[in-house]
């Protein structure tokens, strides 16, 4: 928005030269950081109040830990301080004519209505579970299959083709499309090694990464602080990896595809940074506020198709690897329960507890230790991520 706004008072009048900085991406992304961190901090007192009035409390399910009983009550769906966050400060800074912006802020806030209505039971009905898991999986699989279609032909496309025009030509064509290399799966820290995915497998693979890493976020919010960091680094580092597919110069030097307009995501990224700084601030031990479904399904949702954007899914997951370690651990943990049971007549566990904080939890970590570990393992892989820059 300002930046049609700088590019409208340039043509007015040469006094108005010193605006052409907003046309420099590098600018408008710090900008687009204090921006959020600014509306998160100013606005996060008000929201937690209103939260706190309107009795919205965090329920603690019954066969969780004893420590958290007394986190009973703490205002949730905070997570809606962050994406108001993000959104107001993205559709301040970004180019309203770029595609892939749009698109992650359609996952973004698509995400984040399923986690408000998720939410929204939990406090109102009193139920602790929520939205039901096939309810939940139906309407994340409609907001991902029509990102999946949507990257698909964006990606394929020239950047002065629509999108409907391209899935117009798809039709047309009695759904044949030839994707170009650029859409293929990167290996990363192997030059100019990919595997082409064809239609199918790229929405599948689209729709299973956006949808996975929506649900591997929600399994990590389970300790104050825990989620939102890690989700600050991963998706400051993949903003990196935005800049440079977005350049035809850095692009090239460094071996990946050039996918024009891909850079503008880093708008996106960066006040993903800002809002996520702002709310640790309210949300660090002992946590005034609790991020909620609202806002770790949306935040996963953005990372997995950003992380598609810039045909990073493998380094996105080495990048958040403790959202993957998270996520298996749950699966692991429901799979050897409910076999053991067939089997032995009683069921058994592989951690003491699941998702995997708990299991440290459970072994005598203090809350802090985990979530401050969890930190630090997640800034080293995202080292090795930033590493497939050049290590390739």
């Amino acid at each position: 928005m300002l930046l049609s706004l700088a590019q409208w008072l340039q043509t007015l009048s040469p006094e108005f030269g010193f605006f052409r900085v907003f046309q420099y991406l590098t600018f408008r992304a710090v900008m687009a950081a204090l921006t959020a961190l600014l509306i998160g901090l100013l606005a996060g007192p008000w929201v937690i109040r209103r939260l706190t009035a309107l009795k919205i409390g965090q329920p603690v399910r019954g066969y969780g830990m004893e420590t958290h009983l007394s986190k009973s009550g703490t205002p949730t769906m905070g997570g809606v301080l962050i994406l108001l966050a993000i959104g107001i400060s993205t559709l301040l800074w970004f180019d309203l004519s770029n595609r892939f912006v749009w698109i992650v802020l359609w996952v973004t806030l698509g995400f984040g209505a399923i986690g408000w209505v998720d939410d929204w039971r939990k406090v109102v009905n009193k139920d602790p579970e929520g939205m039901r898991s096939r309810e939940k999986y139906f309407w994340q699989s409609v907001v991902g299959l029509i990102a999946a279609f949507y990257l698909l032909f964006s990606i394929s496309g020239s950047s002065n083709q629509g999108v409907w025009e391209l899935f117009m030509n798809w039709v047309r064509s009695g759904f044949s499309i030839e994707l170009p290399a650029k859409a293929d799966l990167l290996l990363p820290f192997f030059k100019q090694v990919s595997y082409p995915l064809g239609v199918i497998g790229f929405v599948v693979l689209t729709y299973l990464v956006i949808v996975g890493a929506s649900n591997a976020v929600n399994l990590t919010d389970g300790l104050d602080g825990l989620a939102i960091m890690p989700v600050v680094m991963v998706g400051s580092a993949l903003g990196v990896f935005a800049y440079v597919t977005g350049s035809a110069v850095y692009s090239k030097y460094l071996f990946f595809p050039h996918i024009p307009g891909s850079g503008e995501v880093l708008i996106f990224c960066a006040a993903m940074a800002g809002a996520g700084l702002a709310f640790l601030w309210f949300n660090t031990h002992p946590a005034q506020v609790f991020m909620g479904d609202v806002g770790a399904l949306a935040l996963g949702g953005a990372l997995g198709t950003i992380a598609v954007i810039v045909r990073q899914e493998i380094v996105l997951a080495i990048m958040g690897g403790i959202f993957v370690a998270e996520a298996l651990s749950v699966m692991l943990q429901v799979s050897w329960f409910k076999y053991t049971k067939k089997k032995y007549g009683e069921g058994r566990r592989l951690f003491k507890m699941a998702p995997l904080h708990h299991h440290f939890e459970k072994s005598g970590w203090k809350e802090t230790q985990v979530v401050v570990r969890f930190w630090i393992i997640t800034m080293l892989l995202c080292l090795v991520g930033l590493s497939t820059l050049k290590l390739r």
